[in-house]
């Protein structure tokens, strides 16, 4: 029986560093394309062009990573999201959201972001993200409340 100890605290630590995440604190992280499925339709993220993934959580909680497969889902599952005291996630500026680029499939800050309409989105919600504004884009505030119009005449 002695030589089971001999493994055993060397597995153990081993097994509590690997627990220790390299995971960012902040920032997007990696998606698993096509084996993660979006928090509010459960439908699997696999769009690289319009997913979307929000970093947060309660006060006093640890942060977690929520992803979707369209910036639709995760505006309207944010919009359900109370804080214990009332507030909404979206109103936080600790929650994180961030957005696929549709041009070039990179990680933007949603708040940032501008939207254009007539994309073809996994939801339909029909909005790209993109750094730059152009005529006729929306900026997050507006898009959301398309996105809220959208389904509330879908319903």
């Amino acid at each position: 029986m002695r030589w089971t100890q001999a493994w055993v605290w060397p597995l153990v630590a081993l097994l509590l560093l690997a627990g220790c995440s390299k995971a960012p604190k902040t920032g997007p992280e990696k998606v698993r394309w096509d084996r993660v499925l979006c928090v509010r339709c459960l439908m699997a993220v696999s769009d690289h062009s319009f997913s979307a993934q929000v970093r947060g959580g309660p006060v006093g909680k640890k942060s977690k990573v929520y992803f979707y497969d369209d910036i639709g889902c995760a505006v309207l599952w944010l919009d359900k999201q109370d804080w214990w005291d009332g507030g909404q996630w979206v109103d936080d500026p600790s929650t994180e959201i961030w957005v696929n680029d549709w041009n070039d499939q990179s990680w933007i800050d949603a708040r940032k972001a501008y939207y254009v309409k007539g994309q073809i989105t996994p939801m339909d919600f029909q909005l790209g993200a993109q750094v730059q504004k152009v005529p006729g884009s929306l900026n997050f505030e507006d898009a959301m409340e398309y996105i809220r119009n959208r389904e509330q005449e879908a319903h």
